[in-house]
């Protein structure tokens, strides 16, 4: 569609789309008030979204105002631009008015123009960036690493050794109380769909904390081995993440399935991570639905099955022999109920939790995160989404897939309050519990956001405290992503694109950083990224070129092996090397995504 020039709007026009004479009067004097005083299509871009964009006016009228501002602009014109003084209280832009001149030097100028030149630096300066985040973090070890990385350049782990020495546990970090929070700071907000009309449910530090700590003594009871496989196929909700958190708080590796997976999908991923038990639910409830998942526990021939009621205090249906409620579980610990669970402490480079790849093409890779991997995910939130203490973040995801743990950690390692919703996040009531538990940090995939704008589902919800918006799993629209911008009077979207091998992202967005639809503006912190050219060599920085995009293996956080394959065959094996650095391709995260 044609879109006129602002400056060729005309009352009729705007009436055409459905507004009153005389809104649409004062409308097109605000606009030419605007053009009068702005010089630069952004700067006119910011006034209008400001000043007379909202909610409840009709899509093409925001339509009409984007792409007349941006008429002949060209490619990737900004959709949001940071004000400076708000770009200086973020967590980057707070920390690089304290200490960009030591960082950066003569190069540094302020938050908002030196924000580039800090991603280099945090490419060339790993020891010094990746010791200063972990601070600013405020992570706890129990034994510091003796460096942040030892280089592996003959061996077969390219991507170096990272935190050696160190030993740590994600969920003490996670609890720790002290630094960024109280004890009666809340740290989850919830509701159960059905329950849409009442309040939203709250926890605090100290009850997270004390359900925990029962929860990881009871395991202790149940006597399995060090370092077991501990399954959790369940719904994103209050129960598996304390589960989650108790599994690795007690030393264990949390085996991530979702409930979604079918027995086979299940049955292959228990017997891949050679679990010795399963946390699960009787079933999933949606609306008036009632969808088995114990039942598809059971078939999967799964060990052990700890099984959380969906409603109330007791399972719907009869389990087997060996299997435990959830309420017969915890009676394991009851004596113990209050009483701290000391953190197993283990090296950076354990395992904490094996995720998969989808398996669409053959079986799943195993994918093991280590302690460092939850690190990861806390300090992308922490630059990258600008979490910080007073944020309630929400994101629709579950735990079988990487977004649920990076969830758990970049929410409680940043002091910041998990936002979740146990039910569908299509319809209207969960825009309803986005206004009622005040999110101001919600993450979306494209999907949703296409459902969200067909149904109309967020129309009449206020959606103000959004501070930001995160994206990641596919491809997003500008229409939609302008759409939905819209919703919360035009707050940025921060394009987050990554993988499970990586625990986090390697190409985003920054708050200190104007930010276009559907596009990257920085490659994520500590990553470095080439253009492959067509003769496989890296395209000179700078430089024009289209090709295959690829990553320099020293990434914080990221896998190193495999459990069911040879990691450095499926991920490094033949790729060319720069700078006598071996480089990693990326089609395998993204095979078909355009991400320029």
């Amino acid at each position: 569609m044609a879109y006129k020039s602002l400056n060729s709007i005309t009352k009729s026009d705007i009436e055409a789309l459905g507004i009153s004479g005389d809104v649409s009067e004062k409308l097109l004097r605000d606009l030419e008030d605007i053009i009068h005083g702005s010089s630069t299509p952004p700067e006119t871009w910011i006034q209008i979204s400001r000043r007379i964009l909202h909610p409840n006016l009709p899509f093409s009228v925001h339509q009409m105002m984007y792409y007349g501002c941006y008429k002949d602009f060209g490619p990737d014109p900004p959709a949001w631009i940071p004000d400076p003084k708000v770009a200086s209280l973020t967590n980057v832009g707070k920390l690089l008015e304290k200490r960009g001149k030591e960082f950066l030097g003569g190069n540094y100028k302020n938050p908002f123009s030196s924000f580039s030149s800090f991603q280099e630096f945090s490419v060339s300066n790993p020891e010094v960036y990746w010791k200063t985040v972990l601070d600013e973090l405020n992570i706890l070890f129990s034994v510091p690493p003796k460096c942040i990385l030892e280089k592996d350049t003959f061996g077969d782990n390219p991507g170096g050794n990272w935190l050696p020495g160190a030993y740590l546990n994600p969920a003490r970090n996670c609890l720790a109380n002290g630094f960024k929070r109280r004890l009666d700071d809340i740290v989850i907000r919830w509701r159960d769909e059905g329950s849409d009309d009442l309040p939203v449910n709250t926890m605090t530090l100290l009850e997270l904390r004390s359900q925990v700590w029962l929860a990881a003594h009871a395991l202790s009871a149940l006597d399995l081995e060090e370092e077991s496989a501990i399954a959790v196929d369940m719904p994103m909700n209050v129960e598996s993440v304390i589960i989650y958190l108790a599994i690795v708080l007690a030393g264990h590796v949390v085996v991530s399935i979702a409930d979604s997976f079918s027995p086979r999908e299940i049955s292959t991923r228990l017997k891949i991570s050679k679990a010795k038990a399963i946390f699960t639910q009787d079933v999933i409830i949606r609306g008036d639905k009632s969808i088995p998942l114990y039942r598809r526990v059971v078939d999967a021939e799964a060990p052990l099955a700890i099984v959380v009621p969906a409603r109330g205090s007791s399972c719907r249906m009869k389990l087997r022999e060996k299997d435990l409620s959830w309420n017969k579980f915890l009676g394991n610990a009851r004596n113990l109920r209050g009483v701290e669970y000391v953190a197993v402490e283990k090296p950076a480079g354990a395992y904490t939790n094996i995720l998969f790849s989808s398996g669409t093409t053959g079986e799943p890779k195993a994918i093991p995160w280590t302690n460092i991997s939850p690190l990861k995910s806390a300090a992308d939130a922490w630059c990258h989404l600008d979490v910080q203490q007073g944020d309630v973040v929400a994101w629709p995801t579950n735990l079988g897939w990487m977004m649920g743990p990076w969830l758990v950690y970049a929410s409680l390692i940043n002091g910041a309050c998990m936002g979740l919703y146990n039910g569908s996040p299509l319809g209207p009531t969960f825009a309803k519990f986005v206004q009622d538990a005040e999110v101001s940090v919600l993450g979306v995939i494209p999907s949703i956001v296409r459902t969200w704008q067909n149904s109309n589902s967020t129309s009449g919800y206020d959606w103000s405290r959004i501070r930001c918006f995160g994206s990641t799993g596919e491809a997003s629209n500008i229409d939609e992503y302008l759409w939905l911008m819209g919703r919360a009077h035009y707050k940025p979207v921060i394009e987050y694109c990554g993988g499970t091998e990586i625990g986090g992202s390697f190409i985003s967005g920054s708050l200190l950083q104007p930010q276009s639809l559907a596009a990257f503006s920085t490659a994520a912190m500590g990553c470095k990224l080439f253009i492959l050219g067509e003769d496989s060599n890296p395209i000179p920085p700078y430089a024009a070129g289209v090709g295959e995009l690829a990553l320099c293996p020293y990434m914080f956080g990221a896998s190193s092996t495999l459990l069911n394959g040879n990691h450095f065959k499926v991920y490094f094996q033949g790729m060319p090397t720069f700078q006598g650095q071996v480089i990693q391709p990326l089609s395998y995260l993204y095979r078909g995504f355009h991400l320029f």
